[in-house]
């Protein structure tokens, strides 16, 4: 079956064909680990691995490449504040030295790959940090230089956007009558507002200590100072993948500014396109907290700079929302959809995963099956439909109240489901909560009802467990017992 994708390149839904067949080169924007990862910057790794997924399930054999952001990324997307790196030294009170900066980037590089992991996202074989591809960095900027797209000012060697006409083709951004400030910086020796910092000198703006008796930064032929952040991915890309590749992904705040960037300076220095598609994801919004005014009911997304960050751990622990109820939420939406964050909405989804974890859980003694023809033929359409996800999901009630289909079909059918929806069911089915004292007792007696075949007492048991807030699932070798949600009917994002 044909695979459809939305390319934000062509801004249209287009048929999918890899460079080579059956292989396919993907490209992830990652973290810049100056701090925590928010529930809204994993939106775009639950994106990029459904994909991943998807790209397997078509047959497909894929090489996944994510940068670590730990240099070079200012506080704006542009080429103004400070190093995103250099602002975290300053938070922790650490020396401005390269091996404190690593030390920052290893310990929240380290949580997001955590984070990962509890989302069931496949960790990419290839995850690099930015800083251990500085010589990288620095031959893609001589290489523009010696083709005339580079040009020096106090602060930095900058790409001159006027001699590559097409800037901007990506989304279409109309950079006619644009003016410094927003997200362009405001330079006065840049000969175009758009123009992009492709190496950093250390002794201006980012990375320096006080009274600048010292730089921190690498050396160069330009002087000691960081690479830009958009020359990271292409220099990274282009390392390990060559130019052009298969697919690039990121969110679609990176659309107008970082990823123009990157096809800018990259199609220049090679003059072939970087990546055949470009695929993005819509942001998670807030509507309401102290990062948005009551009165205005205005949308934001969330962002680690206002007070709406809301981390995987802090959801677990404030809300009672598990990472991969979270997951199955943000896929009842479709990936180009912006969807407003709500524990209630969540929760719900929470609800709905839980039926489904403990529907598969019921199948467990039964002989395997093979997925049903019909279910299997509907899913692959929506999924490769653009990754309808939200259709996708659309099937599972109808498959769990089937008349017509074996229970061991069922199982093996959500099994199949579960190879692009990631939901690990066959892994968290068997994960058991830490029990009340009280309901341990109660599931011990029960276990003991069942092994002396006292069906009545087991039943009666049975009951005073689920009072009490638990749902209990019989197997073969005894019973799990799983905490029950509590919230409104689950509603699917369309």
């Amino acid at each position: 079956m044909s695979l459809y994708l939305h390319n934000t390149l062509s801004g249209k839904k287009e048929l999918f064909s890899p460079i080579k067949k059956g292989a396919v080169s993907l490209y992830s924007c990652g973290p810049t680990v100056y701090n925590f990862a928010h529930i809204g910057n994993l939106r775009s790794y639950v994106f990029a691995d459904t994909l991943r997924r998807v790209l397997e399930y078509n047959g497909n054999k894929v090489k996944h490449v994510m940068n670590i952001t730990d240099v070079g990324h200012l506080t704006g997307d542009g080429d103004d504040g400070d190093d995103k790196m250099v602002k975290a030294l300053k938070r922790e009170g650490k020396p401005f030295t390269l091996v404190a900066m690593r030390e920052i980037a290893d310990f929240y590089a380290e949580a997001f790959k955590q984070d990962l992991t509890k989302l069931n996202i496949q960790i990419p074989k290839t995850l690099e940090f930015a800083s251990d591809h500085i010589k990288e960095d620095i031959e893609l900027v001589k290489k523009l230089e010696e083709k005339g797209f580079a040009y020096k000012t106090k602060d930095g060697i900058y790409f001159d956007t006027g001699k590559f006409p097409s800037y901007g083709k990506l989304g279409n951004i109309n950079l006619e009558g644009q003016k410094a400030g927003a997200r362009v910086a405001v330079n006065p020796e840049k000969k175009n507002p758009a123009d992009f910092s492709l190496w950093k000198f250390g002794t201006h703006g980012i990375g320096t200590i006080p009274n600048n008796k010292n730089v921190l930064g690498w050396e160069s032929p330009w002087g000691v100072g960081f690479p830009g952040w958009h020359i990271e991915c292409s220099a990274m890309s282009s390392h390990y993948f060559g130019q052009p590749f298969d697919i690039h992904t990121g969110g679609i705040d990176h659309i107008p500014v970082h990823h123009n960037n990157e096809i800018a300076q990259s199609e220049a220095a090679y003059g072939v396109p970087l990546a055949h598609y470009w695929l993005h994801n819509a942001f998670l919004n807030v509507t309401s907290g102290p990062a948005v005014a009551k009165s205005s009911g205005e949308v934001k997304k969330m962002a680690k700079s206002g007070e709406n960050f809301l981390t995987l751990k802090k959801m677990q622990d404030e809300h009672d929302i598990s990472p991969l109820a979270y997951r199955f939420w943000l896929l009842t939406a479709h990936y180009r959809k912006g969807i407003e964050w709500s524990a209630e909405a969540v929760k719900a989804s929470q609800v709905f995963y839980e039926k489904i974890l403990n529907f598969y859980l019921s199948l467990q003694a039964i002989k395997k099956g093979k997925a049903d023809a019909d279910l299997q033929k509907k899913f692959e359409t929506a999924i490769n439909d653009d990754m309808n996800t939200a259709e996708a999901i659309a099937l599972i009630p109808k498959l769990i109240s089937s008349t017509s289909i074996a229970p061991e079909d069922k199982k093996a059918t959500l099994e199949d489901f579960d190879r692009v929806l990631g939901l690990n069911l066959k892994n968290e089915m068997r994960k058991e909560v830490v029990l009340p004292s009280d309901v341990e007792k109660l599931k011990e007696e029960r276990e003991l009802a069942r092994k002396n075949k006292d069906w009545k007492n087991a039943d009666m048991l049975r009951g005073k467990i689920e009072a009490l807030g638990f749902s209990v699932i019989d197997v073969e070798e005894g019973s799990i017992m799983k905490k029950k949600a509590t919230s409104s009917k689950p509603k699917l994002i369309r």
